[in-house]
């Protein structure tokens, strides 16, 4: 089998802890490993590391890449230089691995879901296996506990293995009404999003299904191109494989899941995983509160103190805080679209963003200019770089920074200071077992961190 993990997302639902640029997948939710890290491992336990793909946002490959380099050197990514939903992504990657003469069974799952037991989760995949070489594209359907909104359901037809079944339909996240009655139905399950199927059978489904997607795909030639094609990618249509192929073949099966599933659509859902105390409070980080009860008080930073509280939702970072209703945190997606439409950071990034080498924290910024402190831990160094649209100038706070200036090299101590260039080839240091602190004043027309050139990285970002 190979596998193929979605590690793409907007890090809406999940908003402050989760941002554009630091989507759910890489946060750690009640684990010292992030959600994408424990995806890897699950599968890890029925397929050969060597053969797991994951497909994500170019603007989330380096982070994807950094957190995968703890279990193999060789880290497969696909990078998507637009993001255009499921579809174009499962296609490109099933493309890839038909391009190398890999038609095994494939098992495509986000990189965002929570699944604890995964003995149970390994015997549901054998299930579906078995369908997939009948020729089925199987996906896997969660038993209901509750009548959730935020869920898109399937409707199981006739019984065709153990676990097994057609797929009658797929309905689109119901109100609460009709999430009640498909309960109590008994013939409806979630749809989790995690597909299992023969690479040739999937592409040649697609082809029927939505042939404009798969006419693109088959532009694209990965024994003799490395990345993919923004050009060609671009040609996709925005569209879900749910639309695109499930709700449109006929040959979609449905396997129910056998272990626990959370896809931590929501703050309500990461409440539901987390230790609580005697008053049904979940309490993490700088918290104290005062006859609360059934709620959540999530602090990063600061002291947040929570009096009286009750079925509340409480988010603390360092530039937002979220405070919602516990049965009503679908609405925090509409927050975040919100902040996107006005060009607010919040939505983009956190002003404390962590990297191989160290951090920053954003100080300041305003039109042209940026202000960071930048702290890079002992024996760290940034990537030998240069920045296209904007001019830097750092100050060093505390220890001994190690500069490269295009052919120079410099030891600058606290107090001193120098101005890297537009366009200039350069790299910040730490030689030394205390941390480097520095200031970063950027000034230009574009200071965003896609403007990064990299030449040479320790960190395998290159």
């Amino acid at each position: 089998m190979h596998g193929i993990i979605l590690a793409g997302g907007s890090g809406s639902r999940l908003w402050p802890l989760s941002r554009e640029l630091y989507p759910k997948q890489l946060l750690k939710v009640n684990s010292d490993r992030s959600l994408l890290e424990r995806t890897y491992e699950r599968l890890m336990g029925i397929m050969d590391k060597d053969n797991i793909l994951a497909i994500t946002n170019a603007k989330h490959a380096s982070d994807v890449k950094l957190q995968l380099m703890e279990y193999t050197k060789d880290v497969r990514i696909l990078s998507e230089p637009i993001a255009k939903n499921t579809a174009p992504a499962i296609a490109v990657a099933v493309k890839f691995l038909l391009d190398f003469n890999m038609d095994d069974i494939i098992v495509v799952l986000p990189s965002d879901h929570l699944i604890e037991d995964t003995k149970k989760f390994a015997s549901t995949i054998e299930e579906a296996q078995k369908l997939a070489r009948q020729g089925y594209i199987v996906t896997l359907g969660v038993k209901p506990t509750t009548a959730g909104t935020g869920f898109g359901y399937i409707k199981a037809g006739e019984a065709i293995s153990t676990s097994g079944f057609k797929v009658e339909s797929f309905k689109e996240k119901p109100d609460l009404k009709t999430a009640q009655e498909y309960v109590k139905d008994g013939r409806y399950f979630w749809n989790a999003g995690i597909f299992v199927f023969k690479a040739s059978v999937f592409m040649q489904t697609l082809e029927k299904t939505a042939p404009e997607i798969y006419d693109i795909t088959q532009l694209f030639n990965f024994r003799t191109q490395d990345e993919i094609d923004y050009m060609t990618f671009d040609k996709y249509p925005s569209i879900s494989v749910d639309y695109a192929v499930m709700e449109r073949a006929k040959n979609i099966a449905m396997v129910e899941m056998q272990s626990d599933w959370n896809d931590l659509g929501s703050w309500d859902a990461v409440y539901e995983i987390n230790k609580k105390d005697e008053h049904n409070n979940v309490k993490i980080g700088n918290v104290i509160e005062q006859d609360c009860q059934n709620s959540m008080l999530y602090s990063s930073e600061r002291l947040l103190a929570g009096v009286g509280l009750k079925d509340m939702i409480i988010i603390e970072t360092s530039d937002a805080i979220l405070a919602c209703d516990k049965n009503d945190t679908q609405g925090v997606k509409k927050v975040f679209e919100k902040l996107k439409e006005a060009n607010n950071e919040t939505h983009r990034i956190h002003t404390t963003v962590y990297r191989p080498w160290g951090y920053y924290t954003i100080l300041n910024q305003g039109e042209g200019y940026l202000t960071k402190m930048i702290c890079v831990s002992r024996k760290g160094q940034l990537s030998l770089q240069s920045h296209n649209h904007r001019s830097e100038h750092w100050v060093v706070l505390s220890g001994i920074a190690r500069v490269t200036l295009e052919d120079k090299v410099f030891m600058l101590k606290a107090g001193s200071s120098i101005d890297i260039p537009v366009k200039a080839i350069h790299q910040l240091a730490n030689p030394y077992d205390t941390e480097l602190k520095i200031i970063e004043v950027q000034k230009g027309d574009k200071l965003v961190e896609e403007d990064i050139v990299r030449y040479k990285d320790i960190y395998g970002r290159v």
